[in-house]
């Protein structure tokens, strides 16, 4: 497979989901995280447990295979950009639609063991502009990633549970951006594409200490995203000018750390979560190619270290699950999500801002074996102004849509 690799490559990568969450995340996988706005971690009971929580497979039906697959419909609306300098810079991003399926697996006990796996999309999507100032930035960025993720829990006794598991990583990014780079008119351009494999691991803590009550710890590796391949890079200046070339360039995915707790009273169940993602790991961008660029405009615009200083984020997190009779479960929730992008980086490639997001849902029990579900998510992103020297103005707009249907089967 052909494999590319460019500045922009980079900004795809922590760009292109940041209509979803803070930095590039999607913390939504499944119905009941799309439900309950993430809040998914102390209360996941069912195979996507596997995922957001597999110290809590312990607690599911002990002699059940349970077998999930979910499908969400992601839509980002436009995104506005008003200069301060004038019109000619302003700009508006294409709305975009995504599909985007998951799926999760948890196993019958053995020897007080569970095991789980899960396959899942956190993070991606993409982000395009038309204009000619926005698109000397970011003209289009895309980028696809799979997590595969196997788990083993094993239950200590009634009380305690602990997990873990290896996390395999496949991405594939593509990117290109045109426009003038210097004054007057030096112009340059890039189009890049490319994928790398990478791995790295998470674990998990339950406890029980009553029935009513589950406290829950999970935590994500950092993984470092190796990214190796070409580069197709041009110019006007001094002439007409392509080069193709080898490069690289090494990026923290950064860890995510998750306290939560869920008490349930009578059929109703509320979590409360609180999460940490470590992005202060993403001080800049170092990149490297082979061979070393010559010309003086392609290296000014894309061989040079890019500061990015991002800061460590929280999210705050509430979900409610009620059991309204033996056939029907509803679901909501509300997330406070802070951006880690500081305004001095601040750009077109991740017009990000703290959001606030709204969700409901519910699950249907068609039979003993098939439960089906459904959730819809709102993710509302404050209005950012900037003065940064390349970004001048005001970005609005920026929200999401997420609708996420599933099915469930037990046996």
């Amino acid at each position: 497979m052909k494999k590319t690799l460019a500045v922009a490559a980079l900004a795809v990568l922590w760009g292109a989901g940041s209509a979803l969450a803070a930095g590039y995340r999607i913390p939504e996988q499944s119905v009941d995280s799309t439900a309950k706005a993430g809040a998914n971690i102390a209360s996941a009971n069912g195979a996507d447990s596997s995922y957001f929580n597999p110290a809590n497979m312990a607690w599911t039906a002990k002699d059940k295979w349970l077998v999930e697959g979910d499908l969400t419909y992601i839509h980002l609306p436009s995104i506005s950009y008003d200069d301060n300098r004038g019109a000619a810079y302003d700009g508006e991003s294409k709305k975009e639609n995504f599909l985007m399926p998951t799926v999760f697996m948890v196993s019958p006990e053995v020897n007080n063991f569970r095991f789980g796996f899960s396959v899942t999309a956190p993070y991606g999507l993409a982000k395009r502009w038309e204009q000619p100032y926005p698109r000397t930035f970011a003209e289009e960025y895309s980028l696809k990633v799979f997590d595969i993720n196997p788990t083993v829990a094993y239950k200590f006794c009634d009380y305690f549970s602990l997990a873990a598991g290896p996390r395999l990583l496949y991405s594939s990014a593509q990117v290109s951006s045109n426009g003038v780079v210097r004054a007057p008119g030096i112009r340059g351009s890039r189009l890049v594409e490319g994928d790398t494999t990478e791995f790295g691991w998470n674990a998990a803590l339950s406890a029980k200490p009553t029935k009513d009550l589950n406290l829950a710890l999970t935590y994500r590796s950092k993984v470092d995203l190796d990214l190796e391949g070409d580069a197709l890079l041009g110019t006007n200046y001094p002439t007409a000018t392509s080069v193709s070339t080898g490069g690289s360039v090494s990026v923290p995915a950064p860890a995510v750390l998750a306290v939560s707790g869920a008490y349930t009273l009578d059929k109703l169940t509320v979590e409360l979560t609180w999460e940490r993602t470590y992005w202060s790991d993403y001080e800049d961008i170092t990149f490297h190619y082979d061979p070393v660029l010559t010309n003086p405009v392609l290296i000014a615009t894309f061989g040079v270290p890019v500061t990015k200083d991002w800061e460590d984020s929280n999210t705050y997190r509430v979900g409610l699950s009620y059991v309204l009779n033996d056939l029907w479960t509803l679901m909501a929730g509300f997330a406070y999500d802070k951006s880690p992008v500081p305004d001095s980086t601040l750009l077109f490639d991740l017009p990000d801002s703290d959001a606030y997001l709204y969700s409901v849902g519910v699950r249907y029990q068609v039979s003993q074996q098939v439960e089906i579900g459904a959730g819809y998510l709102y993710d509302d992103k404050d209005s950012r102004s900037v003065s940064n020297g390349r970004a001048n103005g005001t970005f609005t707009d920026s929200s999401a849509h997420l609708l996420s249907m599933g099915l469930t089967y037990t046996f």
